[in-house]
């Protein structure tokens, strides 16, 4: 089936959701449960400062948090930290103190105050428009909370808009408003698959009846990635996570031509951003790429940095080992999905 469709259903009873692109799984989105979500704000109180790191560690409710960027903080102070992303087992949550307000057309930033709007919407005449819906609905803000309108903002329904904005900065200034404590306590739970899948995905279909992954082949996809093997079309990928790094490996496949390297590596390369996606994996990547000439690697770099510029996981892409390895650093902003397949 060709287009783009959403799909929000269950796993063993918890919220799911699912992107298909042209009937393959393309995205994948499930409720870890207990663990606080990524985007959930809190009141922490400091606890003891990382001088080797410059963080600070922090109390959660009935838990505890890094926070990278300590400097100025002292044991005992309050302070507003919102999660970034997933713990690794053993390790406490990672959080920041830059919190956003985060909705489908609407960015509130607190302590960055001003008006932005996305540079994705180029049209003046849209851009204006816009402009003025920002400038209505941040009137009589506080000086210190600031507004991004998002892409998404392109075409939208002018009335949808304004009430993005009004229920975003309505939660800023309550949240800010009890910032102050002497014990930790959630503010916001953050969103859960459905409610991001509202907010981050573009799709002209969205599939809400009770077994929907089942009819629309998204069971189907997620049992397919329990394999670590990917075929390419032009050869085969193999990604498999370890304790230290996700570990990718390129093959050639049954192809001895002289170009066969090449199209197998720019064939990885493509896929390679929906590989980690759907896997949820994070961290250090090192992929070990089928021999080529030096003389290719950039048409390679090219390849890599145009698939992962689409990609909505952050990943920095460091470059070539002495050794000729390939390494990227992903932001952990999810559980890996193997370990969520594995407890349900």
């Amino acid at each position: 089936m060709k287009g783009r469709r959403i799909v929000l259903d269950h796993l063993e009873g918890r919220e799911a959701a699912a992107l298909m692109v042209d009937g393959q799984l393309d995205d994948i989105l499930i409720d870890e449960g207990d663990a606080p979500r990524p985007g959930a704000i809190y009141r922490a109180i400091c606890d003891r400062p990382l001088k080797g790191q410059g963080g600070m560690m922090v109390r959660l409710p009935g838990g505890s948090g890094f926070l990278r960027h300590g400097k100025g903080l002292r044991p005992g102070q309050a302070i507003l930290v919102q999660v970034t992303g997933v713990a690794e087992d053993g390790k406490a949550v990672p959080l920041t103190d830059r919190v956003l307000f985060k909705s489908r057309y609407a960015i509130v930033t607190p302590q960055a105050p001003g008006l932005n709007i996305s540079r994705q919407i180029a049209e003046e005449e849209e851009r204006a428009r816009l402009r003025i819906l920002a400038e209505e609905g941040m009137e009589g803000a506080g000086g210190d909370l600031g507004l991004i309108l998002r892409s998404a903002c392109a075409g939208a329904e002018e009335d949808e808009i304004v009430e993005d904005i009004a229920a975003m900065r309505d939660l800023a200034e309550a949240v800010i408003g009890d910032a102050e404590g002497r014990e930790p306590e959630a503010l916001t739970e953050g969103d859960g698959p459905h409610v991001l899948a509202w907010r981050e995905w573009r799709a002209g279909d969205v599939v809400t009846e009770p077994g929907g992954f089942e009819r629309e082949g998204v069971l189907d996809g997620l049992e397919a990635l329990r394999s670590p093997r990917i075929a390419t079309g032009d050869g085969t990928i193999f990604v498999e996570p370890t304790r230290a790094l996700v570990a990718v490996d390129v093959n050639t496949g049954g192809d001895t031509t002289p170009a066969a390297a090449l199209k197998a590596n720019l064939a990885a390369a493509r896929i390679l951003p929906r590989a980690l996606r759907l896997r949820g994996l994070g961290g250090q990547v090192v992929v070990d790429f089928a021999p080529m000439s030096k003389a290719h690697r950039k048409q390679l770099e090219q390849s890599l940095k145009a698939a992962f510029r689409a990609d909505p996981v952050e990943t920095s892409l460091v470059g070539w080992t002495t050794m000729g390895l390939f390494e990227l650093q992903r932001k952990r902003e999810r559980p890996e999905l193997m370990h969520l397949l594995g407890r349900l």
